[in-house]
């Protein structure tokens, strides 16, 4: 699977890290982690689940019948949690680097021309 993940990704991998959930609790799950922003459709999530089960990185830990329909719940391998690691702390080292900078910024000044008359839009 290539890096960096998509959110969705991102997102569902998160979800799994906690405990094995179904697809409905990862709907809910995502939604969450996301605060919101990112609403998973079930056809979106379970190609998703088949994508990431493909690629090795969940896999189906256990079916329940549940008012006469299976329900099954995903869990993350270990190669699905190392990936996981692996993107959080890729995230981790850029938030990093954006605070740092933004935290050095200096205020920026008005570009001016020769004269020293501020130019429109800043441009020479």
């Amino acid at each position: 699977m290539k890096t960096p993940l998509q959110e969705p990704t991102f997102l569902i991998l998160t979800a799994l890290a906690r405990a094995p959930m179904h697809g409905y609790g990862l709907i809910l799950e995502v939604s969450e982690l996301s605060q919101g922003r990112l609403s998973l459709r079930p056809g979106t999530l379970y190609g998703s689940l088949d994508r990431l089960a493909d690629d090795g990185l969940v896999t189906v830990d256990r079916t329940e019948i549940v008012d006469g329909r299976a329900r099954k719940y995903y869990r993350l391998t270990d190669q699905g949690t190392e990936l996981l690691r692996a993107e959080t702390e890729r995230m981790r080292r850029a938030v990093e680097a954006a605070t740092t900078r933004l935290a050095d910024q200096r205020p920026s000044r008005p570009v001016t021309g020769p004269s020293g008359a501020q130019l429109a839009g800043g441009v020479a």
